[in-house]
């Protein structure tokens, strides 16, 4: 009797209400943990794999290195046809000649910018902080900087077309460059908004940050 006492004592019966609440005081935290731990093991995953899903866009810049290869073969295509026909050319030929190369060029250093900046920017950064060949452009390539930049060589491609068929308008009906032009004025024209908008975007930024 006397030790049933001591036990009483010692460890005191626990009422109903008690014993619920320190059952759900230990089963809550099981059950509000587990579904986090699942939902963690499932997303974490998917967000490495959706990360690692830009190097998919790394075979689409080894192939414009391919375009870029083509537009070489096809400037010295054109430029052995300007030296071996030098005699037989006249002041047009030469001039359509020569702009039909300074137009291939215009668009491989547009293909440049594109493969640099844009595996830089949605790739992967390139290990270029102590090269000295490294582009002047690069070293603050964005989003933003790039489409401006491809806008302004686009622009660039256009005049040049322009260029030609107003040398060559003789031979082009009216449509023909009345067409170039409306489409080299959409260049211009989307150029500046896209100037415009990234110069928003980063007043806005700037603003933001001040104010933090």
């Amino acid at each position: 009797m006397m030790r049933d006492a001591l036990q009483s004592e010692m460890h005191p019966a626990l009422s109903p209400d008690s014993a619920e609440q320190s059952s759900s005081a230990i089963i809550l935290p099981l059950l509000n943990n587990t579904p986090a731990k699942t939902m963690n093991r499932i997303i974490n995953p998917m967000e490495k794999l959706i990360f690692a899903s830009r190097w998919l866009q790394a075979p689409l810049y080894l192939g414009l290195i391919v375009a870029q290869g083509v537009y070489v073969y096809q400037f010295m295509h054109e430029l052995a046809l300007l030296i071996t026909q030098i005699g037989n050319l006249t002041e047009a030929q030469v001039m359509l000649i020569v702009l039909g190369l300074i137009d291939v060029v215009m668009i491989a250093n547009l293909l440049i910018m594109v493969i640099i900046g844009g595996y830089e920017t949605f790739v992967s950064r390139l290990d270029l902080e102590d090269n000295p060949d490294q582009p002047e452009w690069l070293s603050h390539v964005n989003a933003g900087v790039l489409k401006v930049k491809l806008a302004t060589a686009l622009i660039g491609i256009s005049s040049i077309h322009l260029l030609k068929s107003f040398i060559n308008a003789e031979h082009l009906a009216d449509r023909v460059i009345i067409a170039q032009v409306a489409i080299h004025l959409s260049f211009l024209i989307s150029a500046l908004a896209i100037a415009w908008t990234d110069r928003v975007m980063t007043n806005t930024l700037l603003v933001s940050k001040k104010a933090h």
